[in-house]
């Protein structure tokens, strides 16, 4: 019994399998046989979104789950600036017939950065 976990720690392991599920779904949608680079971007743009939400959610979460998600949120910040050192992923972006110049209007990147891409 005393391995057991309390209410508490029952918030906190549901508010943990709420954060890491983009987690899940990002990993079993690049595992698939038809992943592409135009859809990396978009990837972590939406884990950057729910990682930002959960770090600020403050009746939502927990401390321990909103700090953790702004130390996840960092290293995304590292590998998606990594992402501006290679013209791949913007090309591939660009030339996507989804995507082209029009996803990164809708995030509203500066218009300096579009033309860059």
């Amino acid at each position: 019994r005393s391995f057991e976990l309390n209410d508490e720690e029952w918030k906190v392991v549901r508010q943990l399998r709420e954060v890491l599920k983009v987690f899940k779904d990002a990993t079993l949608f690049f595992s698939r046989g038809t992943p592409n680079l135009a859809t990396v971007i978009p990837a972590m743009d939406h884990i950057d979104s729910i990682l930002t939400t959960a770090n600020v959610s403050h009746r939502k979460y927990c401390n321990a789950i909103r700090v953790s998600c702004g130390l996840a949120k960092r290293v995304l910040d590292l590998y998606y600036s990594l992402t501006g050192s290679s013209t791949t992923y913007r090309i591939a972006m660009v030339l996507h017939p989804r995507h082209k110049l029009a996803y990164f209007r809708k995030l509203r990147w500066p218009e300096a950065w579009i033309r860059t891409a």
